[in-house]
């Protein structure tokens, strides 16, 4: 497993160590998120996010922790939280001397002669963490180490009422109807009284969200600090089963954590070390699904839930390469089981909320991801039960279902109308849509044509007549080469709608040459690709619209309305970049040049790894020039499609080797 080691040069001030968080999850869709000084810029962050019903009905408990260390009735604040009146902002990171990260986060303080290193450890498949200290004196003098949770107990992204009060007792803290369980071999202590704190969060101010959150202080746990090494302790689990743990307990659990890890990078079967790195960040993001009993996929941290476009789009990366094939089916299954009128959900709400399936593409792209799987599995039984629902997508499409989708005289896919937002290009800001894209997409055509070839394959193996399929999958390609491919320009058309949009240079024709059947000549994709070099190519993701449209915005930030017009006007989004790639590897002429370009651009797109959230790729970075993260911090497409490459990448080696 890598490891990053950063030193002071990451902080020089409270700014500067904002730059860099990671991110700790466990399965259920609960996480730990701060940055490398410990502080929490962003109101979703937080020291423990529990799922109260995996995946999304997620709470924050902690937000954070007040360390202070006692030394001859000296007092050093360890802690780095900034706070709204900004005077009284704990910097602990000015004692912060290193901070490194494998299993565990760790951060070394050093402060008046005494070391301490600090990890923190969340449990698999439990909403609990553990914190822990080890302090190291100067061998002449004990002291005090005193650390006071900062609690919410309240929905994620929301701070506790105003009315709310906080109990504790010998086990647990309890508010808000909800409970916390603590195991210390430290001394818990009442505060006085309670206490409300309003944290600043400087990243939601940046990007025009909520920047004011409070916290409620009503106790700390005093740990006595010998003059040589004390090893301090302290456990919160939302599970009542606490009681029995002991240091030992905490060592054993790194211990099972260290091997976990270790059996997913030898499951993935990726050499290179950043592609084993991004497949152990890539699991992060499989989640239970409480209402179907089986697995899903989180679209990305802080802010998203599980959503189906890009939980189809991400599966292949995030389950097939890792090598954990039962994630995968049982992802599938969760998503058969919600399919509806041949749409599948576009967003499962927080708690237990009707799905929302306003997507054209989700549906489409389950055909993808079900060949995906058929590939790496041979589960010729997955098939069988699968294919009802894939024939009945294929009815829906064609005789038409809801959000105007259905399959036009020539055999093309329309979908759309008025405010309706169904392609992943899909912002909305009030009764304007900044790219609208109603029509025939070209990417959703491409995935429709696809899926006709993929059930008239899945069609032979299982005993069955695919005839039709194929017919309709000629005509559609026949309509599709007439309708987008521009010869003149060596591209394709964005969507036929008769309007302006028809002809915009975007990212999604890199996915008409990304689907496991496709209707374009090699001759052509070579063409489409080279625009997309010279236009939308960075090392870290695709523009979504070429700069020399008048529309293009370089800078993605501001309000959520600024932010919104940016989106897809240019905004670079890294998910497309694994499409592209794969891309040049199928399309290539020469596959010595083509693997030397692939495997050049993946080494530029190493260093976006220890940039924002550590092992991790963003949603989106700013247009022009990409510079930092934006969005969320983690995303599972941008993860799963990049990781997707090193794996492409490393057969192509292998076949190649072999053949020699």
């Amino acid at each position: 497993m890598q490891q990053i080691m950063l030193n002071r040069s990451a902080w020089t001030d409270f700014r500067r160590g904002q730059e860099k968080c990671f991110l700790l999850t466990n399965g259920l869709g609960g996480y730990a998120s701060m940055t490398v000084t410990g502080d929490t810029p962003r109101m979703d962050q937080g020291l423990l996010i529990g799922a109260v019903k995996a995946p999304n009905k997620r709470v924050k408990m902690l937000a954070n922790v007040k360390e202070q260390l006692i030394l001859d009735g000296k007092t050093v604040g360890l802690y780095t939280q900034e706070f709204v009146n900004h005077t009284k902002n704990a910097e602990g990171f000015r004692f912060l001397e290193g901070f490194s990260l494998d299993v565990v986060p760790t951060w070394y303080y050093r402060a008046d002669g005494v070391e301490i290193e600090k990890t923190l450890l969340m449990r698999q498949n439990c909403n609990t963490i553990v914190l822990r200290y080890v302090v190291r004196g100067d061998g002449r003098r004990g002291g005090t180490l005193l650390v006071t949770p900062l609690m919410c107990f309240s929905p994620k992204g929301t701070s506790p009422a105003k009315d709310q009060r906080f109990e504790i007792d010998a086990t647990h803290i309890s508010s808000n109807g909800l409970h916390l369980y603590y195991k210390t071999n430290g001394t818990v202590e009442l505060l006085p009284e309670e206490r409300w704190d309003d944290l600043y969060y400087e990243q939601d101010a940046r990007d025009g969200r909520c920047a004011i959150g409070s916290v409620v202080l009503n106790h700390r746990i005093r740990f006595d600090v010998a003059a040589e090494e004390t090893v301090c302790y302290l456990v919160y689990s939302m599970e009542d089963a606490v009681e029995k743990i002991t240091e030992k307990t905490v060592q054993q659990w790194k211990t099972e954590e260290t091997k976990r890890r270790e059996t997913l990078i030898q499951r993935c079967g990726i050499e290179n070390p950043a592609g084993q790195q991004l497949a152990v960040s890539a699991t992060q993001y499989i989640v239970e699904r409480a209402s179907t009993g089986g697995k899903s996929i989180i679209a990305g941290y802080p802010y998203f839930e599980d959503w189906g476009r890009d939980t189809m789009i991400a599966l292949p990366g995030c389950t097939l390469a890792t090598g954990d094939l039962d994630s995968c089916k049982s992802i599938l299954r969760t998503f058969m089981a919600y399919c509806k009128k041949g749409l599948m959900p576009n967003l499962f709400p927080e708690g237990d909320g009707e799905p929302m399936y306003n997507t054209v593409d989700a549906a489409l792209l389950f055909f993808e991801s079900v060949y995906e799987y058929w590939k790496a599995s041979d589960d010729l039984a997955f098939i069988r039960e699968s294919y009802p629902v894939m024939e009945e997508i294929i009815q829906w499409y064609q005789n038409g279902t809801e959000y105007h989708i259905g399959m036009d005289a020539d055999g093309l896919i329309h979908a759309g109308d008025a405010l309706e937002q169904v392609t992943w290009m899909d912002v909305r800001i009030g009764e304007e849509l900044p790219t609208p894209r109603h029509g025939k997409p070209v990417e959703i055509n491409a995935y429709w044509y696809n899926a006709l070839k993929i059930l008239e394959e899945f069609s032979v193996f299982i005993g069955k007549d695919g005839t039709r399929y194929g017919i309709m999958a000629e005509k559609t390609k026949e309509s599709f080469l007439k309708e987008f491919w521009m010869e003149s320009e060596g591209y394709l058309k964005d969507v036929i709608n008769g309007g302006s949009e028809e002809t915009q240079f975007r990212c999604n024709q890199v996915f008409a040459l990304s689907m496991s059947y496709q209707m374009l000549s090699k001759e052509q994709g070579r063409r489409i690709l080279q625009a997309v070099k010279e236009k939308l190519y960075t090392p870290v993701g695709l523009r979504s619209l070429s700069p020399d449209d008048p529309a293009f915005h370089p800078w993605y930030g501001g309000s959520q309305p600024e932010r919104d017009r940016a989106y897809h006007q240019g905004t670079v989004w890294a998910f497309p970049l694994g499409a592209y790639y794969r891309a040049v590897l199928t399309n290539a002429e020469d596959m010595e040049q083509a693997l030397y370009e692939v495997q050049r651009g993946m080494e530029q797109l190493e260093s976006w790894l220890y940039e924002g959230c550590l092992f991790h790729l963003a949603e989106v970075y700013d247009g022009a020039a990409p510079v930092s993260s934006k969005g969320c911090y983690g995303q599972a497409w941008s993860v799963g499609e990049l990781l997707r490459v090193y794996k492409e990448v490393e057969r192509i080696q292998s076949e190649n080797t072999e053949g020699k």
